[in-house]
């Protein structure tokens, strides 16, 4: 079925001369278009959340059209056509002003979330809102990654929330993940702080030299920790500074998909593309499932090992239809202080991905990994 998701695309598609059955038509405001609308074929067109006078309505309900209508009194749009950006999430934060941050829809967001329920909203319409919003933010992310009729290199990092900015851990993901993309890999992360901004930062950086990217994460380090008051206006700061340039995109870009589960973290800001969602559950196993082309895992605590197995699990039982590398950044870390890599390996002897697992403390060894696995694969992914 063909997707209309702006009105440009709609009113394109109108002077075409084409048809609208068994178009899905989301989160218009077609008011304007009743007329165009009363002489249209509309069997098994699907109006996802659009304004509609009555007589189009009237007409659309009259040819067999589905009418999924509008949700009022929500500070998000359940019918959303496309990701979120750090400008759309943000609008309205003054990095001179932190506190501004309650003000921008990230925020209000998080509030209504937290208001009705959390995890558990009390209302039947608000659980429904919340997952065809959570459907809607799927639908525009596999458009993202599918873009072209193509299918992006997607990698992603995943570590701790709590790794500080400064710290020689951030600094190493970041100039991975710069590296990374310069090689014409798409980044993808939890979307939140710590590792996960570390990721976005490097593919920010990526047309810019090692310098600025030094420049830009001495500026980040001083507010290390998300909990910081000036963490995210630091990182705007760094935005100002370090701006995406002419011909940057799309080569800079990278995914966030961070969840409001976890919204006393604000997302990153460095992610140009935003997928976030309600649901943990969605998030979590959505993001694992996309990284077809590797996983690289830097030090985290329980979230980030939670993630080690959930990938482990696809792997073992090539659930997602494909077996990708798990790659542990950090000898000590994954065999001392958090002994998961010993279990793993054990885990997966006798099974195909065994040889996709890797522990190092090598950039250059974690690139040449991921780099010969996609060599390895089919050209039509």
């Amino acid at each position: 079925m063909i997707e209309i998701e702006t009105i440009e695309a709609f009113e394109q598609h109108l002077r075409a001369g084409a048809h609208l059955a068994n178009v899905v038509i989301q989160g218009l405001d077609l008011r304007r278009h009743t007329a165009a609308l009363a002489t249209a074929e509309l069997a098994g067109t699907v109006f996802l959340g659009c304004e509609l006078e009555m007589e189009a309505l009237s007409t659309a309900l009259a040819h067999g059209a589905l009418v999924f209508p509008p949700i009022s009194g929500l500070p998000y749009h359940p019918y959303r056509g496309s990701l979120y950006s750090p400008e759309e999430l943000y609008a309205g934060f003054d990095p001179a002003r932190p506190e501004t941050y309650a003000d921008t829809l990230d925020a209000r967001v998080y509030a209504h979330w937290a208001l009705h329920g959390r995890g558990s909203p009390p209302t039947l319409l608000e659980m429904l809102s919340q997952r065809l919003h959570d459907h809607a933010v799927t639908d525009a992310m596999e458009e993202l990654l599918h873009a072209g009729g193509g299918t992006r290199k997607v990698v992603a990092i995943m570590g701790g929330h709590s790794m500080k900015r400064g710290q020689p851990d951030y600094r190493a993901v970041a100039a991975l993940a710069r590296e990374l993309t310069q090689r014409g890999f798409f980044m993808v992360s939890g979307g939140g702080p710590g590792a996960m901004e570390a990721t976005h930062v490097g593919a920010w950086f990526a047309r810019r030299t090692e310098a600025e990217l030094d420049a830009g994460l001495a500026l980040l380090a001083t507010a290390p920790s998300y909990t910081d008051r000036e963490w995210l206006a630091r990182a705007f700061d760094v935005r100002g500074a370090f701006p995406l340039r002419d011909g940057d995109r799309p080569y800079c870009d990278s995914l966030g998909i961070p969840t409001w589960h976890y919204g006393h973290e604000p997302p990153n800001p460095f992610a140009t593309h935003i997928a976030k969602y309600f649901a943990n559950s969605v998030r979590e196993d959505g993001l694992l499932t996309i990284a077809r082309g590797g996983i690289v895992y830097a030090p985290g605590s329980a979230g980030t090992i939670q993630e080690v197995f959930q990938d482990a699990c696809q792997n073992h039982y090539s659930s997602v239809g494909v077996i990708s590398p798990m790659i542990f950044l950090g000898t000590e870390f994954w065999t001392r202080t958090r002994p998961v890599y010993p279990l793993l390996a054990q885990l997966a002897q006798g099974q195909e991905y065994a040889r996709y697992l890797r522990l190092t403390d090598s950039q250059e060894e974690v690139i040449q990994a991921l780099v010969d696995y996609d060599a390895s694969r089919p050209l039509n992914r």
